[in-house]
Protein backbone atom coordinates (compact mmCIF):
# COMPACT_ATOMS: atom_id res chain seq x y z
CA UNK A 1 0.00 0.00 0.00
CA UNK A 2 1.37 3.83 -1.16
CA UNK A 3 2.77 5.43 2.23
CA UNK A 4 0.43 8.24 0.51
CA UNK A 5 -2.82 6.82 1.29
CA UNK A 6 -1.56 6.60 5.09
CA UNK A 7 -0.04 9.66 5.77
CA UNK A 8 -3.31 11.99 3.93
CA UNK A 9 -5.93 10.39 3.89
CA UNK A 10 -8.14 12.03 6.19
CA UNK A 11 -9.99 8.40 7.81
CA UNK A 12 -6.75 6.16 7.60
CA UNK A 13 -4.56 8.41 8.96
CA UNK A 14 -6.16 8.68 12.19
CA UNK A 15 -4.33 5.24 12.92
CA UNK A 16 -1.06 6.37 11.95
CA UNK A 17 0.51 7.61 15.49
CA UNK A 18 3.65 9.39 15.89
CA UNK A 19 5.85 6.60 17.12
CA UNK A 20 4.96 4.52 13.70
CA UNK A 21 5.43 7.52 11.67
CA UNK A 22 8.84 8.07 13.31
CA UNK A 23 9.57 4.16 12.06
CA UNK A 24 8.04 5.05 8.60
CA UNK A 25 10.68 7.51 8.40
CA UNK A 26 13.93 5.76 9.94
CA UNK A 27 13.03 2.97 7.20
CA UNK A 28 12.91 5.54 4.11
CA UNK A 29 16.18 7.02 6.01
CA UNK A 30 17.83 3.11 6.21
CA UNK A 31 17.07 2.28 2.81
CA UNK A 32 18.32 5.29 0.87
CA UNK A 33 21.67 4.66 2.86
CA UNK A 34 21.26 1.69 0.93
CA UNK A 35 21.32 2.70 -2.24
CA UNK A 36 23.52 5.78 -1.93
CA UNK A 37 26.13 3.90 0.16
CA UNK A 38 25.68 0.34 0.72
CA UNK A 39 25.04 -1.30 -2.47
CA UNK A 40 26.99 -2.03 -5.27
CA UNK A 41 26.46 0.84 -6.92
CA UNK A 42 25.56 3.95 -5.54
CA UNK A 43 21.83 4.57 -6.75
CA UNK A 44 20.40 7.56 -7.61
CA UNK A 45 16.29 7.37 -6.94
CA UNK A 46 15.52 10.22 -8.77
CA UNK A 47 11.82 10.20 -7.88
CA UNK A 48 11.20 9.91 -4.35
CA UNK A 49 8.40 10.37 -3.09
CA UNK A 50 5.26 9.36 -0.82
CA UNK A 51 3.47 7.29 -3.12
CA UNK A 52 6.50 5.77 -4.37
CA UNK A 53 7.34 4.24 -0.52
CA UNK A 54 5.02 1.01 -0.29
CA UNK A 55 4.35 -0.18 3.40
CA UNK A 56 4.00 -3.64 4.39
CA UNK A 57 1.39 -5.38 6.60
CA UNK A 58 3.23 -4.33 9.56
CA UNK A 59 3.77 -1.14 7.99
CA UNK A 60 7.21 -1.44 7.04
CA UNK A 61 8.22 1.53 4.12
CA UNK A 62 10.20 0.18 1.34
CA UNK A 63 11.52 2.29 -1.85
CA UNK A 64 9.71 1.37 -5.13
CA UNK A 65 10.16 2.29 -8.41
CA UNK A 66 13.05 2.40 -9.73
CA UNK A 67 12.24 3.77 -13.35
CA UNK A 68 14.45 6.55 -13.61
CA UNK A 69 16.76 5.65 -11.36
CA UNK A 70 20.47 6.14 -12.05
CA UNK A 71 23.67 4.03 -11.06
CA UNK A 72 26.99 5.78 -10.08
CA UNK A 73 30.28 4.15 -9.81
CA UNK A 74 33.62 4.43 -8.93
CA UNK A 75 33.79 8.22 -7.36
CA UNK A 76 31.19 9.63 -9.49
CA UNK A 77 28.80 11.55 -6.95
CA UNK A 78 26.92 14.10 -9.80
CA UNK A 79 25.28 13.66 -13.13
CA UNK A 80 23.96 16.54 -15.61
CA UNK A 81 21.03 15.74 -18.07
CA UNK A 82 19.37 17.72 -20.50
CA UNK A 83 15.82 15.76 -19.95
CA UNK A 84 13.94 16.52 -16.54
CA UNK A 85 11.47 14.19 -15.35
CA UNK A 86 10.04 13.88 -11.66
CA UNK A 87 7.78 14.64 -9.14
CA UNK A 88 6.74 18.56 -8.79
CA UNK A 89 7.02 19.28 -5.28
CA UNK A 90 9.87 16.52 -4.39
CA UNK A 91 12.54 17.61 -6.91
CA UNK A 92 15.66 19.78 -5.44
CA UNK A 93 16.12 23.20 -7.22
CA UNK A 94 19.66 22.76 -8.74
CA UNK A 95 17.98 19.34 -10.37
CA UNK A 96 14.94 21.34 -12.23
CA UNK A 97 17.08 24.29 -12.61
CA UNK A 98 20.03 23.16 -13.81
CA UNK A 99 19.71 19.18 -14.39
CA UNK A 100 22.00 18.52 -11.91
CA UNK A 101 21.11 15.48 -9.75
CA UNK A 102 23.16 13.62 -7.22
CA UNK A 103 22.92 11.84 -3.65
CA UNK A 104 21.67 15.43 -2.15
CA UNK A 105 18.83 15.65 -4.83
CA UNK A 106 17.35 12.49 -3.02
CA UNK A 107 17.97 13.92 0.33
CA UNK A 108 16.18 16.96 -0.79
CA UNK A 109 12.96 14.60 -1.81
CA UNK A 110 13.68 12.54 1.93
CA UNK A 111 13.31 15.85 3.22
CA UNK A 112 9.88 17.06 1.76
CA UNK A 113 8.82 13.56 2.60
CA UNK A 114 10.17 13.85 6.50
CA UNK A 115 7.82 16.95 6.61
CA UNK A 116 5.22 15.25 5.33
CA UNK A 117 5.10 12.22 7.10
CA UNK A 118 4.86 15.23 10.31
CA UNK A 119 1.82 17.09 9.34
CA UNK A 120 0.21 15.05 7.22
CA UNK A 121 0.04 17.29 4.23
CA UNK A 122 1.25 17.34 0.62
CA UNK A 123 3.89 20.29 0.05
CA UNK A 124 2.48 20.70 -3.59
CA UNK A 125 -1.22 20.96 -2.01
CA UNK A 126 -0.88 23.18 0.97
CA UNK A 127 -2.71 25.57 1.87
CA UNK A 128 -2.48 28.27 4.37
CA UNK A 129 -5.16 30.90 5.46
CA UNK A 130 -2.76 33.24 6.03
CA UNK A 131 0.31 32.51 3.66
CA UNK A 132 1.23 31.45 0.43
CA UNK A 133 3.72 29.41 1.49
CA UNK A 134 4.11 25.26 0.81
CA UNK A 135 4.44 23.14 3.21
CA UNK A 136 8.32 23.76 3.06
CA UNK A 137 8.34 27.36 3.72
CA UNK A 138 5.05 27.02 6.54
CA UNK A 139 7.56 24.61 8.19
CA UNK A 140 10.58 27.15 7.51
CA UNK A 141 8.32 30.16 9.01
CA UNK A 142 6.80 27.93 12.32
CA UNK A 143 10.27 27.24 13.00
CA UNK A 144 12.03 31.01 12.42
CA UNK A 145 9.15 31.82 14.79
CA UNK A 146 9.86 28.94 17.52
CA UNK A 147 6.82 27.26 16.56
CA UNK A 148 7.78 23.77 14.96
CA UNK A 149 5.62 21.86 17.16
CA UNK A 150 2.37 23.55 15.23
CA UNK A 151 3.53 21.53 11.97
CA UNK A 152 2.16 18.00 13.99
CA UNK A 153 -0.55 16.69 12.13
CA UNK A 154 -3.53 17.53 14.42
CA UNK A 155 -4.85 13.57 14.09
CA UNK A 156 -1.43 13.25 16.15
CA UNK A 157 -2.08 12.43 19.78
CA UNK A 158 0.26 14.49 21.49
CA UNK A 159 -0.15 12.65 24.64
CA UNK A 160 1.54 9.54 22.74
CA UNK A 161 4.43 12.08 21.38
CA UNK A 162 7.97 12.56 22.81
CA UNK A 163 8.25 15.89 21.95
CA UNK A 164 12.17 16.34 21.07
CA UNK A 165 11.81 13.75 18.96
CA UNK A 166 9.08 15.59 16.94
CA UNK A 167 11.72 18.71 17.00
CA UNK A 168 13.99 16.63 15.50
CA UNK A 169 12.50 15.07 12.75
CA UNK A 170 11.55 19.04 12.18
CA UNK A 171 14.86 20.01 11.84
CA UNK A 172 16.42 16.82 9.99
CA UNK A 173 13.40 17.89 7.48
CA UNK A 174 14.35 21.42 7.10
CA UNK A 175 18.44 20.27 6.99
CA UNK A 176 17.67 18.11 4.23
CA UNK A 177 15.60 21.05 1.84
CA UNK A 178 17.75 23.76 2.19
CA UNK A 179 18.34 25.19 -1.10
CA UNK A 180 22.58 24.87 -1.46
CA UNK A 181 23.05 20.97 -1.75
CA UNK A 182 26.36 21.30 -0.15
CA UNK A 183 24.41 22.33 3.12
CA UNK A 184 22.14 19.30 3.01
CA UNK A 185 23.41 16.60 5.30
CA UNK A 186 24.46 12.88 3.85
CA UNK A 187 22.38 10.11 4.18
CA UNK A 188 24.47 8.49 6.59
CA UNK A 189 24.82 12.00 8.24
CA UNK A 190 20.48 11.40 8.80
CA UNK A 191 20.77 8.15 10.01
CA UNK A 192 22.98 9.30 12.43
CA UNK A 193 20.74 12.24 13.59
CA UNK A 194 18.03 10.23 14.07
CA UNK A 195 19.31 7.14 15.65
CA UNK A 196 21.42 9.59 18.38
CA UNK A 197 19.10 10.79 20.77
CA UNK A 198 21.37 13.62 22.07
CA UNK A 199 22.70 14.12 18.83
CA UNK A 200 23.76 18.27 18.01
CA UNK A 201 21.67 19.05 14.69
CA UNK A 202 22.87 22.48 12.84
CA UNK A 203 20.60 24.77 12.42
CA UNK A 204 18.95 24.85 8.84
CA UNK A 205 19.23 27.53 6.29
CA UNK A 206 16.29 29.02 4.53
CA UNK A 207 15.00 25.85 1.87
CA UNK A 208 14.89 25.88 -1.85
CA UNK A 209 11.06 26.42 -3.39
CA UNK A 210 10.01 26.85 -0.07
CA UNK A 211 7.03 29.60 -1.51
CA UNK A 212 4.94 29.62 -4.82
CA UNK A 213 6.29 32.60 -6.68
CA UNK A 214 9.18 32.20 -5.05
CA UNK A 215 12.67 33.46 -6.81
CA UNK A 216 13.39 30.14 -7.66
CA UNK A 217 10.47 29.76 -9.67
CA UNK A 218 10.99 32.73 -11.03
CA UNK A 219 14.30 31.89 -12.29
CA UNK A 220 12.77 28.52 -13.66
CA UNK A 221 10.23 30.46 -14.90
CA UNK A 222 12.71 32.63 -16.66
CA UNK A 223 15.87 30.64 -17.87
CA UNK A 224 16.41 30.73 -21.33
CA UNK A 225 15.57 27.70 -23.33
CA UNK A 226 13.57 25.72 -21.14
CA UNK A 227 10.46 24.18 -22.15
CA UNK A 228 8.25 22.89 -19.14
CA UNK A 229 4.89 20.61 -19.50
CA UNK A 230 3.40 19.47 -16.49
CA UNK A 231 0.55 17.47 -15.09
CA UNK A 232 -0.71 16.79 -11.27
CA UNK A 233 2.21 15.04 -10.77
CA UNK A 234 4.73 15.09 -12.73
CA UNK A 235 7.17 17.66 -14.05
CA UNK A 236 9.01 16.95 -17.29
CA UNK A 237 11.26 19.87 -18.62
CA UNK A 238 13.15 19.16 -21.88
CA UNK A 239 16.57 21.72 -21.96
CA UNK A 240 17.23 23.23 -25.22
CA UNK A 241 20.33 22.96 -26.91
Amino acid sequence: MHLLIYVLDTTKSNSLEWRKRLDIIMGIARGLLYLHRDSRLRIIHRDLKASNVLLDNEMNPKISDFGIARAFGGDQISEKTRRVIGTYGYMSPEYILRGLFSMKSDVFSFGVLVLEIVSGQRNRKFRHPNHTHNLLGHAWKLWVEGNAIKLVDEKVETSTMLMSEVIKCIQIGLLCVQQRPEDRPTMSSVVSMLDNEGAMLPRPKQPGFYTEGSSDETELASTTGIKCSTNKTTLTILLGR
